[in-house]
């Protein structure tokens, strides 16, 4: 398989992520960018017209050097499990609508806690940590050490403070606290808690990654044809103009 067949064959939200980190960084440590336009400035959103780009350009910008290759991967790897077999993304733009809210609840707490301006060390360790509590119960491994799944992110973040100092190690926490914050308000709460999930995709983003149309799939054991999400999936044998003709009677009833 070539490089262009597996990028294709990848997770479209991942790899679109990516691919944009891994190229945007390039840029900007190329000097082909400048990295004042797209880190995050919180009095640009004020300008007119507002800098909305920096709210996504500063979850592109990885580490420097061999951090570019190692960051991507961890983007990528992380990031393309949830999209494809995460329990918590079986409807049609729910992992979407998870990055959103992982990104902002990032810059916000960055915001009043780091005051630093590059945040996708977060989005990795949110997507680390989302990861680790579907894993729960299994063991990973971190470099040559085996733990359980469930303290992974914790052993990283550790890691990142030693290595890379306070700063990093913060930027990475607010990632794992907005993962969790994500999990609670839509499984922990409404399973735990008696409530409802808080935080619901909306349909305007559900239409968007719905399938539009039926695709066909050549197995071994013959053809399977999927019926676009929304449309039909419930139909049944019956046509559907006889699903609105009553509860019907016996023959030869009243």
């Amino acid at each position: 398989m070539s490089a262009v067949e597996y990028f294709k064959q990848a997770p479209p939200i991942i790899r679109t992520i990516a691919a944009s980190a891994f190229t945007l960084s390039i840029l900007v440590y190329t000097g082909v960018v400048p990295g004042y336009y797209v880190v995050f400035y919180p009095q640009t959103l004020l300008w007119l017209p507002p800098q909305l780009w920096r709210l996504v350009t500063s979850f592109l910008i990885t580490g420097p050097q061999l951090s570019i290759l190692f960051d991507t991967y961890f983007l990528y790897t992380y990031g393309a499990k949830l999209e494809r077999s995460s329990p918590k993304f079986t409807k049609p733009g729910e992992f979407f609508t998870y990055i959103v809210f992982v990104m902002l609840t990032i810059v916000g707490l960055n915001h009043f806690i780091t005051g630093t301006t590059v945040f996708t060390s977060g989005l990795i360790m949110a997507f680390i940590y989302t990861s680790s509590q579907d894993d729960r119960g299994t063991m990973a491994t971190l470099y040559i050490i085996t733990i359980p799944a469930q303290w992974l992110p914790l052993a990283m973040i550790l890691i990142t403070f030693l290595m890379s100092g306070k700063t990093a190690a913060l930027v990475s926490l607010t990632g794992l606290i907005a993962a969790h914050l994500h999990d609670f308000l839509t499984r922990l709460w409404p399973t735990f808690g008696g409530g409802r999930n808080l935080l619901p995709t909306p349909g305007f983003v559900r239409r968007m990654f719905e399938t539009k149309t039926a695709s066909v799939t050549h197995k071994s054991y013959g053809t399977a044809f999927a019926q676009p999400q929304g449309q039909g999936s419930s139909s049944g044998p019956l046509p559907e103009s006889w699903k609105s003709r009553g509860s019907g009677h016996r023959l030869g009833g009243t």
